[in-house]
């Protein structure tokens, strides 16, 4: 219970406005945005990032997070009625036309297929309402505290938002999945049309893949109410940021403004590295070197390094100490900001060590 609860306040530390209030790119047109780092999930910058928002047609990445991770890309999908007749862009599907799980995710990612959304989620879950029921449960297993879905195309409903902070936080989770990363990054790609001599041409709408360096994905969106969305991703120098905008008249310089802020004005602090040994104590007259038990880096801003410090918790000095036990615990934060915890282990064994009277008893219980 302690490790959940150290790991929650992390998270609530790493994903709170007071996490990103350092730097601003300037004059962004998005009435919300977030910048996170991908490796850490730190928030770098946010702009209104927890006001709930319709985010339309980028609730595909949670689509495409579901089916990736319940279905098999060979799988054969049958078009339904209710999915051959959605409203909004579409791979005109027809009704009885199958199409492959792995195709189908291509039309959704590039085309933004509302009807392949449909047919996904029917394929998946059974009907919309179940799948929908999937998303809001995978949503809040993602620690997504303010999002609510309504459909898996992202079409207008009353209850259907997110905000900017949740939609980085889920497309963090999105791109772990090698499948997503794949699809996501592609640029142009082709898939059968039923009764044609010729195949559907998609053309992925995210034009930050042709015209920002190292982009790699992710989703455009639009309705009249949401406005203009858009998550992005983009890698330089083996970093990886993560930019979202919602309702953004001129959301395609908005993310180069915020992508080029991340990458000029932070820098990965390695602030612990597994095996090293952050200090040494002496316990019982015996030396014990403290050893971090992971990695830990952290985006932050250039020059301006973090405070760390450790502590010991009641009890953990008590003997024997065994190699590898927990002894002590890294706390690293900026500005006040928790940004993360590392344990520290025994590099070594200690054992109690015997006083005369015990060795004297041990003596006398042998010749007995």
């Amino acid at each position: 219970m302690k490790r959940l609860t150290a790991a929650l306040l992390i998270l609530y530390f790493l994903l709170t406005p007071g996490a990103a209030r350092a730097l601003e790119p300037d004059g962004l047109s998005a009435r919300s945005a977030v910048l996170m780092d991908a490796a850490s999930g730190r928030l770098l910058f946010e702009k209104n990032g927890f006001e709930r928002l319709p985010m339309a047609s980028t609730t595909k990445i949670m689509t495409a997070i579901l089916v990736i991770e319940n279905c098999s890309m060979g799988d054969t999908v049958t078009v339904s009625p209710v999915a051959s007749g959605v409203e909004g862009s579409s791979l005109w599907l027809e009704i009885g036309e199958e199409l492959t799980v792995g195709q189908l995710l291509l039309g959704l990612m590039l085309k933004s297929g509302n009807d392949a959304a449909v047919a996904l989620a029917e394929h998946t879950a059974g009907s919309v309402d179940a799948f929908v029921a999937m998303m809001n449960k995978r949503a809040a297993e993602l620690g997504m505290f303010n999002t609510h879905f309504e459909t898996p195309n992202g079409l207008d409903g009353d209850a259907h938002y997110t905000t900017a902070r949740d939609m980085a936080v889920m497309a963090r989770h999105a791109l772990t999945l090698p499948k997503f990363r794949e699809i996501a990054a592609t640029k142009t790609a082709s898939i059968p049309w039923r009764g044609r001599e010729w195949d559907r041409s998609l053309k992925n709408h995210n034009k930050l893949l042709w015209q920002y360096e190292g982009c790699t994905g992710i989703k455009t969106g639009f309705t009249k109410k949401a406005g203009r969305c858009l998550v992005s991703s983009a890698v330089r120098d083996g970093r990886e940021l993560i930019a979202v905008t919602l309702n953004a008249p001129d959301d395609w310089n908005d993310h180069a403004k915020m992508l080029d802020h991340g990458f000029e004005d932070f820098e990965t602090a390695v602030l612990a590295k597994e095996g090293q040994i952050w200090d040494r104590i002496t316990l019982d007259s015996e030396e014990i070197g403290l050893v971090c038990a992971e990695d830990f880096a952290v985006s932050l801003p250039l020059g301006r390094g973090a405070d760390v410090e450790y502590s010991f918790e009641p009890g953990d000095m008590s003997l024997p100490i065994i190699k590898g036990r927990p002894l002590a615990r890294l706390y690293m934060s900026w500005e006040g900001d928790l940004l993360g915890e590392v344990d520290l282990l025994a590099d070594r064994d200690v054992y109690e060590k015997e006083n005369f009277f015990d060795k004297l008893m041990k003596i006398f219980k042998g010749l007995m």
